[in-house]
């Protein structure tokens, strides 16, 4: 028996894919989310097999829940039109249903899902997606985390710089730091250039943070913020603060 979470906040939309699934005794439906904070904790309390998931919700949108689950489950995406969206799903292979849907359409992308058996390829087309996601406008005015049971959104410009620590970024902010599992290369991709500058391997800095840049040592520098830390500079991120700062 498959296991399957609808994460939508309209309750006709949810009532429409219960009813088509239905005609699917092999796949029972455990829950049933209105957004996605409870999406999350859905998926970590039920590890359903595949999730119907709305894309615009409030709180957090479909693409940023997602990014909060470690081992994401099988993904049909239910959404109305979005441009960007759509484009990303049809490049990365990943099946979705825009909204109305008949039941036809419905049984085609689930029939679609029950017949593939690499959840491997799957996942990975899942991650794609983020990847290509990441850079539409909706997806880069702030940052969702998850800390302890809580989920914590970031807008960009709380953040006073980002440092790299193994598998994840720390992203420090006045209120604290949390930790994202992303690389320095995806932020430094998805952040405004303009804003934010890659001083040194492990860091980027919010640029509005810094209040001088002082030398430290041959060809380096360090970066004083207005909280008084210190931040590293290399040689090739001075030359990036440089045309940032129009110095």
């Amino acid at each position: 028996m498959k296991k399957a979470i609808i994460i939508d906040d309209e309750p006709l939309a949810r009532s429409i894919v219960r009813e088509y699934l239905a005609f699917y005794p092999q796949v029972e439906l455990v829950d049933e989310c209105s957004d996605g904070f409870q999406g999350v904790k859905s998926i970590q309390q039920h590890k359903p097999d595949i999730i119907f998931l709305d894309i615009q919700m409030p709180k957090i949108n479909g693409f940023e829940m997602l990014e909060l689950i470690d081992d994401p489950p099988a993904v049909i995406f239910t959404t109305a039109f979005d441009e960007y969206a759509i484009r990303a799903f049809e490049t990365h292979a990943v099946d979705y249903l825009l909204k109305p849907f008949s039941r036809e359409r419905f049984s085609k992308a689930l029939d679609k899902w029950l017949e593939q058996h690499s959840t491997t390829e799957q996942k990975a087309a899942t991650v794609s997606l983020l990847e290509s996601v990441a850079h539409s406008p909706s997806q880069t005015e702030r940052v969702v985390v998850k800390t302890g049971g809580r989920i914590k959104i970031i807008p960009l410009p709380e953040i006073q710089y980002l440092e790299a620590a193994d598998d994840y970024v720390r992203i420090v902010t006045a209120e604290g730091s949390y930790l994202k599992k992303k690389t320095m290369n995806y932020f430094e991709g998805i952040l405004d250039p303009k804003l934010f500058a890659r001083t040194h391997r492990s860091y980027i800095v919010n640029v509005q943070q810094i209040t001088r840049i002082d030398a430290y040592e041959k060809e380096n520098q360090v970066a004083i913020l207005t909280t008084g830390v210190k931040i590293p500079v290399s040689k090739s991120g001075y030359m990036k603060l440089k045309s940032v700062l129009g110095i």
